[in-house]
């Protein structure tokens, strides 16, 4: 599921240079790492043990985001609940959720709403009510201070998310990998199917051509570049542990090489060809109630939960569009929370043995887990948690979290010993952009983005209310829970291991030369702080296989 679901023209751009400088060779980095050294997103890390810290902030950051990530996906499971009726819910003003100001969106034009009123923006419809007092019960908050209880409905909703993502992953890759064929393939099917049908509709011709319409002048504004870099790695699944994770389980000769162009290209074509879709109902909405586009755009939330389920409830057959809708919405958040607990619990298993050998009990734990963190989103008040935790949580942190690996990978590592893992797996070494992506292009673009990101930041803001300013220090402190990891592991290392600072310096960041050493020397592994610092020899068996220990 993307982050946000609407994009202009103008993000294309920047979307389409990340994904080529930083995106593609980042996902290629990932993939090898993890198929090389067969581990999850923290015990990878033995190449280069300082940077350990590294993959136990990914961990978290994935963690986070399984957090709102399964609200959200209650949300659509709620809403396909709700679809099954002759009569879309958020097609009148007559339920006991609406309000005495609710207006019919028949009544709506531009002469209606004046002053300047975006009718993206106007939360009188049935569709908005539906979704902010209907399902969110927003109108009985008065803010982040005042959350309430959480909604038995959206409750029972997450339970039962919470329960298809357990069962989905309770064996590992033997259920996850069975489930994806149908989380993965249907949101393709149910989108060419939406496609069809949007751009039969009246004035979408003027939605698509909006779409395609570029304005330079957006690429000025420093969120536009941003919010391309944090979409990239949120597209891609880079900087989570996931794709690290899931690489670990493949074959040792799995050319990982053509999995990540075709997949990071597959991505990117399918994000385009959405917008069609996107716009398309856009320029249907607009042209309904006379008003332009760029009134009726929106992103998010907003697209998908108020806009998207209002123009489905004027189409022929609205019950069977909006049951289609809702599933793809479901399968979608289903593949990506899979990815991202996949990560948590790989990462964290392979790390302690005791949870590899109890995973379905640790599975069970994670799962429960999330489920009542989550609570907190599904109060009357939930959204604006929610709202915290998806600008924080994975915004500028994870940007960080990817400069660091990337830096651990290509400056302590070391490329050329990263190009021959690659070659002793594939048979041929990196090219040269590859190699110059990962050591410096990519590097420098993620330190750009994260000094940008933090300059730019503004308070925090949700419609019309203002986070208030202790909520923006909770949302700076979850951002730094993750990225302090790097730092405090790298401190605990040096103090916890004996030896002189520039002997320890050693051990820690060269430390695949000393298990190189200690792997044709068994006698050393009495005297060597090498199993100190977490530096395991690779032995290379005869099937070219690296057997850690």
């Amino acid at each position: 599921m993307e982050k946000t679901l609407l994009r202009e023209s103008a993000f294309l751009i920047p979307y389409i240079l990340f994904l080529i400088i930083a995106g593609m060779p980042l996902f290629y980095m990932e993939l090898a790492l993890g198929q090389y050294n067969r581990e999850g997103a923290a015990t990878v890390w033995k190449i280069c043990p300082v940077f350990k810290g590294v993959g136990y902030a990914v961990i978290l950051i994935a963690l986070y985001v399984g957090f709102y990530y399964n609200v959200i996906i209650a949300w659509s499971l709620y809403y396909l609940f709700s679809s099954f009726t002759f009569e879309l819910p958020w097609t009148n003003c007559d339920n006991s959720w609406n309000s005495p100001n609710c207006t019919d969106p028949k009544l709506f034009n531009a002469s209606v709403l004046g002053n300047g009123t975006k009718y993206s923006k106007y939360k009188l419809t049935p569709a908005a009510e539906f979704y902010e007092r209907g399902v969110l019960h927003l109108h009985e908050s008065r803010g982040i201070h005042d959350l309430g209880l959480p909604r038995w409905q959206l409750s029972l909703c997450l339970l039962v998310v919470v329960i298809i993502l357990f069962f989905s992953l309770w064996k590992g890759v033997k259920t996850s990998g069975k489930v994806v064929w149908i989380t993965a393939t249907l949101p393709y099917v149910v989108l060419f199917v939406l496609l069809i049908h949007g751009i039969t509709l009246p004035g979408a011709y003027n939605g698509i051509n909006a779409y395609l319409h570029i304005d330079f002048r957006r690429l000025k504004e420093a969120t536009v570049w941003i919010d391309a870099a944090t979409q990239i790695f949120y597209s891609l699944g880079a900087g989570f542990g996931v794709l690290i994770a899931f690489a670990s389980y493949n074959k040792f000769d799995n050319n990982c090489y053509r999995d990540a162009l075709l997949t990071s290209t597959i991505n990117c074509v399918t994000s385009f060809i959405s917008g069609f879709a996107i716009f398309s109902i856009l320029g249907y909405m607009a042209h309904e109630h006379k008003v332009k586009i760029e009134d009726v755009a929106t992103e998010g939330a907003g697209l998908v939960f108020i806009l998207y389920p209002e123009a489905i409830s004027t189409l022929s057959g609205s019950t069977f569009w909006a049951v289609v809708f809702f599933i793809m919405l479901l399968t979608l958040g289903i593949d990506s929370s899979m990815g991202g607990m996949e990560a948590v619990i790989t990462g964290l298993a392979d790390d302690f043995q005791i949870l590899k050998q109890h995973r379905k009990l640790f599975t069970f734990g994670v799962s429960f887990g999330t489920f009542l963190l989550a609570l907190f989103c599904i109060t009357n008040g939930g959204i604006y948690v929610l709202t915290l935790l998806d600008t924080f949580a994975a915004g500028t942190s994870i940007l960080f979290a990817v400069l660091m690996e990337a830096i651990g990978v290509s400056w302590f590592y070391g490329v050329d010993r990263f190009s021959e893992d690659i070659q002793q797996m594939m048979g041929f070494k990196p090219g040269l952009y590859w190699r110059l992506c990962w050591k410096f292009v990519s590097p420098a673009f993620l330190l750009f983005v994260v000094i940008v990101s933090i300059i730019n930041f503004k308070p925090l803001t949700y419609d019309d209310y203002t986070f208030p300013l202790w909520a923006n220090r909770i949302g700076w402190g979850i951002a730094l829970s993750s990225m302090i990891l790097v730092p405090a592991y790298i401190i605990y290392k040096f103090m916890n291991v004996r030896g002189t600072f520039k002997e320890v310096s050693e051990m820690l960041i060269k430390c695949h030369e000393i298990a190189a050493v200690v792997a044709l020397h068994p006698s050393l592994k009495t005297t060597s702080t090498c199993w100190e610092v977490g530096c395991a020899p690779s032995i290379a068996l005869g099937s070219g296989v690296p057997l850690f220990i």
